[in-house]
């Protein structure tokens, strides 16, 4: 049996203040853990949700745990903005400039913001990062404001340095600085007399940082894509309407993540200072960081290059339409729904495919997706036929098509027509509207004797 998760953030705000020998009454604590759980709860959440703060807080110190509820209860791309019951607690620390969101100054009693400006190295007049710390500042604010009440400085000081920390994927500065030396340089501006407490801070920090995106180092990519998947579909609005998202907008979802993933350094994932942890770790952690990376572009670029078959075969019948229109619904109120890959042939494997890829792409990720299959049955049948190799070959002409620089039915006719031609004749079976119309697209495509 597992409690609720309000009960459960209760109990570890709860537990935190037993730590830190703060007396709070429980019907304070109640309020505090309201406030997390509306905010982690919304319906635009699907990785930055309840589930990824417990999972950050398992385990963890008081501090650690501490910010680790708050550190992300304010992400205003995802929730459209202030929700309310946040725009009253922390509305009035900037003001809307533009379309921008611009930081005001702290006003003489207002301990909690000046501390987190002077951690995030923000100066009042400034146009706050979109990118760059600004949910994560306001977060700060927030849980500084809140448990102000209850804690002492040095203990507001860590759980804002902590959220701080979490800005990900930050490299060093012009002089020279990582992120990590510079947030310590910013606590012994505040400490300038305790220099031990500055250093400790900074420890509580990279392990909460660490923490948070622990999920690089997996030792399963099938978990690590798992929640590539809940970014890709919290960060993408349209893929929320289940059997109504395009073939493109389901592509421009996978390459935005492609792009993003591709670019990655892995050795900007995990952080680390005055060896803590020790060199040995780092490594052990930027490698998998590394794996973890380079197998989700693979995967990302395997369904891309499938979906892109999909994608021209939707321009060359009649324009770009519902996903679920050429492959049939994820599930249907009428019983179980006719599905493209019901009328795929079994495909041979090919001799260079990658086998724990492709056990991926047949069996699904770790954690069953909402919005999409989370098997890939035609990548699947893709990346048997064509290989790896093959695969990305295929990747880079879709690229080219992208480009307007290669025409949908030129990309298909460059296509092994032992590969198209299934797809087709299955997307037939599947489409009412087009099926005439993607027959005689096969007609065109058939090789000539």
């Amino acid at each position: 049996m597992t409690a609720s998760t309000i009960n459960r953030f209760i109990q570890l705000f709860s537990d935190s203040f037993d730590a830190l020998s703060a007396r709070v009454g429980m019907t304070e604590i109640e309020q505090l853990a309201m406030v997390v759980h509306r905010s982690m709860n919304a319906p635009t959440r699907a990785y930055h949700d309840a589930g990824h703060v417990l999972a950050v807080s398992e385990g963890a110190a008081a501090h650690e745990t501490l910010a680790a509820l708050f550190h992300d209860v304010v992400y205003l791309q995802l929730d459209g903005g202030f929700a309310p019951h946040v725009a009253e607690l922390i509305g009035d620390a900037v003001e809307m400039d533009q379309g921008t969101l611009r930081l005001r100054p702290a006003a003489p009693n207002d301990d909690a913001l000046a501390i987190c400006t002077a951690l995030f190295g923000f100066t009042p007049g400034q146009t706050l990062p979109p990118f760059g710390g600004m949910n994560e500042f306001l977060s700060a604010v927030l849980a500084t404001r809140l448990l102000g009440r209850h804690v002492g400085t040095l203990d507001l000081i860590t759980v804002a340095a902590c959220i701080e920390a979490t800005i990900p994927f930050r490299g060093v500065d012009e002089q020279g600085q990582s992120a990590v030396q510079r947030l310590h340089a910013r606590v012994l501006a505040l400490l300038p007399d305790a220099q031990a407490d500055a250093r400790a801070v900074v420890h509580t920090t990279v392990a909460l940082a660490n923490r948070d995106v622990g999920g690089f180092s997996e030792p399963d990519p099938r978990v690590f894509l798992s929640s590539t998947w809940q970014l890709i579909e919290e960060s993408n609005a349209p893929l929320n309407a289940v059997g109504v998202y395009s073939v493109r907008e389901y592509r421009e979802a996978l390459m935005r993540m492609d792009g993003f993933l591709s670019q990655l350094d892995p050795s900007l994932v995990y952080q680390a200072f005055d060896s803590c942890p020790d060199a040995r770790t780092c490594e052990l952690l930027g490698i998998a960081a590394g794996r973890n990376v380079r197998f989700a572009v693979d995967y990302l670029r395997a369904k891309i290059a499938a979906i892109a078959i999909l994608e021209a075969c939707a321009l060359c019948t009649g324009g770009n339409c519902p996903i679920s229109m050429l492959l049939g619904d994820i599930r249907s109120f009428g019983g179980t729904p006719d599905r493209v890959e019901d009328f795929l042939p079994v495909a041979a494997q090919h001799s260079k495919a990658h086998v724990d890829l492709l056990h991926v792409l047949e069996h699904g990720r770790a954690v069953v997706s909402t919005n999409d299959l989370t098997e890939s049955p035609v990548t699947a049948f893709v990346y048997r036929l064509l290989g790896h190799d093959g695969t990305q070959a295929l990747m880079d002409r879709a690229r080219e098509m992208y480009a307007d620089r290669l025409a949908p039915l030129d990309f298909l006719k460059a296509t092994e027509s032992g590969v198209v031609l299934p797809i087709i004749r299955a997307c037939a079976k599947i489409s009412v509207s087009r099926a005439a119309a993607l027959e005689a697209l096969g007609q065109t495509l058939r090789p000539r004797k």
